[in-house]
């Protein structure tokens, strides 16, 4: 066994000890969302037909469900301009869900015509970071996806929502659990089946993760949740495990930690999927995805887009030929 190897065996041996006294539960959902949010900030076009093996070659990992694209307009987002042409293009694999983000009324137009079967809608816990971004207050946004999730129930399809800057705001900082909340309460009362809950910019650590965990959760069932969790100061595996303490079995990643936001400098992009199947796998919880071929898809689109992977597991894996 390599030495590094066995140094992250003996980590995981004792997280296997943590996860049988806080109740981890027995199998995660992974929301990959590397072919949207992994590459909608990518300022190189990422060719369409690239895209579509990237989204086959994810298919075939056992992952469960991956965002395919964005249904927003090609002036704001030049990257998912592709976005109809990549979803008729992939392989409909049977168990694989495969949403698309409609941020409104003419979004999900588009996305119904090549029959979409499940949209997502986001809104942001941060009073500030709405204004700056869509030029309204937070209830005004989640006012505007009204018509979204009404069409999408005529049309009987789900939606999910997001809620940006649970944590905190690169405009007004902290962010208090109660706006998280409020957030989380309208988008489900407008029938969102899930409210991911993103850490924008990476700066939770697990204290302020169980802080506001502990007030959303007074206004649904865990089962609503998931949780979407950014690596800026490396934090985004120990906020994962704190969500697990609370019982979350969802949890969206990115392979080999593709993205990032724009508003913190030195942003190292989402919580790499390989990183988290690792983890997770050392604490027995299953997820279904089979990790050397992750890996392996997370090899070609970095070769792809020319970067090197963010997933530390990736990188050791490569290595090594091997995981212990």
């Amino acid at each position: 066994m390599y030495p590094n190897l066995q140094r992250h065996a003996i980590k995981l041996n004792n997280l296997r000890s943590l996860s049988t006294t806080v109740g981890a539960p027995k199998s995660i959902r992974i929301v990959e969302v590397g072919p949207r949010d992994g590459l909608q900030n990518e300022m190189t076009i990422v060719p369409t037909d690239v895209k579509i093996d990237f989204i086959n070659r994810l298919s075939r990992t056992g992952l469960q469900t991956i965002e395919v694209t964005s249904f927003v307009s090609p002036k704001w987002v030049p990257q998912m301009a592709d976005n109809a042409e990549v979803f008729k293009g992939i392989e409909k694999r049977a168990g694989v869900d495969y949403p698309v983000l409609t941020p409104n009324l003419k979004g999900f137009e588009a996305a119904l015509e090549v029959r979409v079967k499940e949209v997502a809608v986001f809104g942001a816990a941060s009073e500030s970071f709405s204004q700056k971004n869509v030029n309204c207050s937070v209830a005004e946004s989640v006012k505007r996806f009204q018509s979204v999730t009404d069409a999408a129930r005529k049309a009987n399809i789900k939606v999910r929502g997001y809620v940006s800057t649970i944590i905190g705001c690169p405009y007004e900082g902290k962010i208090k659990p109660s706006a998280v909340a409020k957030v989380t309460e309208l988008l489900l009362n407008q029938g969102c089946y899930e409210i991911s809950l993103g850490d924008t910019i990476g700066v939770g650590t697990p204290g302020t993760m169980r802080e506001m965990l502990k007030e959303v959760l007074k206004v649904a069932p865990v089962e609503k949740f998931a949780v979407h969790c950014h690596d800026t100061y490396g934090q985004a595996l120990p906020n994962i495990l704190t969500s697990l303490d609370f019982g979350i079995n969802v949890v969206d990643s990115s392979v080999s930690g593709l993205g990032g936001c724009p508003y913190a400098r030195g942003a190292s992009g989402n919580a790499a999927t390989e990183d988290v199947v690792y983890m997770l796998d050392g604490l027995g919880v299953n997820t279904g995805i089979n990790l050397e071929e992750l890996v392996n898809v997370g090899k070609y689109i970095c070769e792809k887009i020319n970067r090197q992977s963010e997933s530390k597991v990736n990188r050791a894996m490569r290595r090594s030929k091997s995981v212990c």
